[in-house]
């Protein structure tokens, strides 16, 4: 019997269920689950003795989420006579517990990721591993692949070298503190708990400003999406929470950028089959350009990264209270990202925006499999051993988390509705302001402006185009399908 469209729901159930449509394995497989009770401790000295550095005494910290366990890298800094600064980026070694070809390896392949649906995480990896074995907690022993590079003022990477090592977290830090003490140290002093932290915190954001000031220059696009997350209470949602983005943030996405930018060019220089993040030139560029036309900026007739980023930050810094809305239809208007297996440079396709020559995922083994396959063809070359994988097995591998991403954001969009639907429930027949996110033959789709959901219009649609702004007028919810019907006014 399917429940009532007004009825309420259990929505973790209903995450797990969306999960198994889109073909997801949410419960660990009996023989993973073996591998996982197999599992002793984590490293300790003796690993030193097979070439692994020892890096503990470092100021290493982290900085993510505040409700993240699932750390997969920590950063240090320091200064170099020449005037440049030296960044270690150390990346959790999920391939020592996690080895090609066991149960544990297969069931990531068959997920690919993690995945975020608001109400449940499902992580790739079981929680003794990603949370706990994997994680670069603070005041643990973790074995890490590091990269390390130095940064000269002028945002370029002049030297650079990857090897492994044995850390130790020093500062657990979340991105809502570490934002608030970038932007004003005055009135959010930073704890003194770890001697040199603030010190050591300056140095990697002047870092990161350097290498972002750079990436602007090239034409990286800056966003400002909004993700809402939902609030629950006694299983219900009650509100979405919009996380913005700050200093910290920036400073994280700068200093991975970089380290991914390198190990790219680092298997690629070494002649290294591997799988590459692209963006390829937006096939709706004609439509970005008369979005911009219509806010008086003219874009030229051929894609740009520079034009769009110029575009891009002379909107933010004209209307900041709506640029959220302009990133958001720019976003869809470029189109999704995908791997692609890259042996030579005539592979190469980049990465649209992030103005890249070429770009991989390498810094979040704990959640991406793409990850954990570079971090492997890394350990390979660091010891001299043949890749580990044929172009053929990176071919399937790309295809698989291609369409495991793509199932991905099925789930996650789904999540979404549902979540709202829930929320919105009570409020059928109001009004609301809305631009448009989508126009395809299959429907067009609005996101209100508060609360920020998604739904789709079934009403006087006609004409409406990705960007615009609309009213509409709530006619209906399905919590369960996650359906939201609006008619524009």
């Amino acid at each position: 019997m399917q429940p009532s469209p007004h009825a309420s729901i259990d929505l973790r159930a209903r995450a797990f269920r969306a999960m198994q449509e889109e073909g997801f394995v949410p419960v660990l497989p009996p023989e993973a689950q073996r591998e996982v009770d197999s599992i002793q401790s984590g490293p300790d000295s003796s690993v030193l003795s097979s070439g692994i550095r020892d890096l503990r005494s470092m100021l290493w910290s982290s900085i993510d989420n505040r409700e993240s366990r699932d750390l997969d890298q920590v950063e240090v800094a320091e200064t170099v006579p020449n005037g440049n600064i030296l960044m270690r980026i150390g990346i959790a070694d999920v391939d020592a517990y996690v080895p090609r070809g066991s149960a544990l390896d297969r069931h990531a392949f068959d997920n690919t990721s993690t995945i975020y649906t608001g109400i449940s995480i499902y992580s790739m990896l079981p929680e003794l591993l990603s949370t706990d074995l994997t994680s670069l907690l603070e005041d643990r022993d973790r074995l890490a692949v590091v990269v390390e590079m130095e940064a000269a003022s002028s945002g370029e990477i002049v030297v650079s070298s990857v090897y492994r090592a044995l850390i130790r977290n020093r500062a657990q830090l979340t991105y809502e503190e570490i934002g608030d003490w970038l932007e004003n140290p005055a009135r959010h002093p930073l704890g003194e708990n770890v001697e040199g932290l603030q010190a050591q915190l300056q140095l990697q954001h002047q870092a990161a400003r350097w290498l972002q000031a750079l990436r602007t220059k090239r034409g990286a696009l800056e966003f400002d999406t909004v993700e809402a997350r939902p609030i629950m209470e006694n299983g219900r949602v009650v509100g979405l929470d919009v996380p913005k983005k700050n200093e910290a943030k920036l400073l994280i996405e700068n200093l991975m950028i970089a380290a991914n930018t390198t190990i790219a060019a680092r298997l690629l220089s070494a002649g290294i089959p591997s799988l590459q993040r692209v963006v390829r030139s937006p096939e709706r560029w004609p439509r970005i350009v008369d979005l911009a036309k219509s806010l008086g900026y003219t874009l030229p007739s051929i894609a740009d990264p520079a034009s769009l980023s110029a575009f891009l930050a002379a909107r933010k810094a004209q209307d900041p209270d709506h640029f959220s809305d302009l990133s958001l239809s720019v976003v869809k208007l470029l189109g999704p990202g995908e791997y692609c297996v890259v042996q030579s440079e005539s592979d190469i396709h980049g990465h649209f925006g992030l103005a890249a020559y070429s770009y991989t995922h390498s810094t979040a083994p704990n959640r991406r499999y793409t990850d954990l396959i570079i971090q492997r063809l890394l350990k390979a070359q660091l010891a001299g051993n043949p890749s580990p994988y044929t172009p053929e097995e990176l071919g399937t591998i790309a295809r698989q988390c291609n369409l495991r991403e793509s199932a991905a954001r099925k789930v996650e969009r789904l999540m979404r509705k549902v979540s709202a639907a829930d929320l919105l429930q009570p409020h059928i027949g109001q009004t609301y302001d809305a631009i448009v996110t989508g126009a395809l033959p299959k429907g067009t789709f609005v996101r209100l402006l508060h609360p920020p959901v998604e739904g789709r219009v079934v009403a006087n649609e006609q004409g409406l185009d990705v960007g615009d702004r609309t009213r509409v007028r709530l006619l209906d919810v399905n919590v369960e399908r996650g359906f939201i019907d609006f008619a524009a006014l």
